[in-house]
């Protein structure tokens, strides 16, 4: 399958708006909760590498979404060096998100024409993710770094940058509003949008649910 086109992802993620992010080591739990946010509506994925063996299971994850979920995109989490980005990138990734801005993730992306999303906690950090040829920037931890506010502070004088905020994003009316009337142009969301106790009791429809409960309360 082709990869898509750098503007095409984000098109789709900031469209769609809701990115889920997610670890299991199990695949077949991995593959149930992509199924019930895909069947929520969501079309962005972000799978976080964050445990023993998380590349094998992003390639086996990666080929059932292709095969289950048409139009979702995969993309990876947590990734903080070039070589890592670089095995994603091989294993089908169409995008990669990082908790930090480093250069050399920057450049490996731009190389292989994947979009990638660095971690921002400041204007300064912004700018110079733009100018190392970002499209969107990652505000992280969201909440932290001011949350909503913060996200309407940076964009009164520079209206064009892309924000992801990822980080006490919560599945509720109130929080997915407030995002987006900043005028987030998406949000990435965890364990909040797929409890535990879902996971263990396998309510997968609960998951779907809340998905596009969501995506109504983001709708910008």
């Amino acid at each position: 399958m082709a990869r898509l086109a750098k503007y095409e992802v984000l098109e789709k993620m900031t469209g769609t708006g809701i990115v889920p992010v997610f670890f299991n080591a199990d695949i077949q739990v991995a593959e149930k909760v992509v199924k019930a946010c895909w069947e929520g509506g969501v079309r962005a994925f972000e799978f976080a590498n964050r445990g023993d063996g998380a590349l094998d299971i992003f390639k086996e994850l990666h080929a059932f979404a292709s095969r289950e979920c048409p139009g979702l995109i995969l993309g990876a989490g947590t990734v903080i060096d070039a070589p890592t980005a670089s095995m994603y990138i091989a294993a089908g990734a169409e995008f990669i998100v990082s908790p930090s801005t480093r250069e050399d993730v920057v450049r490996l992306c731009n190389l292989h024409g994947v979009a990638c999303i660095p971690g921002c906690g400041s204007v300064t950090e912004i700018c110079n993710a733009l100018e190392m040829g970002c499209d969107m920037v990652k505000i992280f931890p969201a909440g932290s770094v001011g949350g909503p506010k913060f996200v309407k502070d940076v964009l009164a004088p520079l209206p064009w940058v892309k924000i992801m905020a990822t980080g006490s994003v919560e599945p509720s009316e109130e929080n997915l509003k407030a995002w987006a009337a900043a005028g987030t142009a998406c949000v990435g969301m965890g364990s909040k949008l797929f409890p535990k106790e879902d996971i263990e009791q396998e309510r997968w429809d609960d998951i779907s649910g809340r998905c596009r409960k969501s995506l109504e309360y983001f709708d910008k």
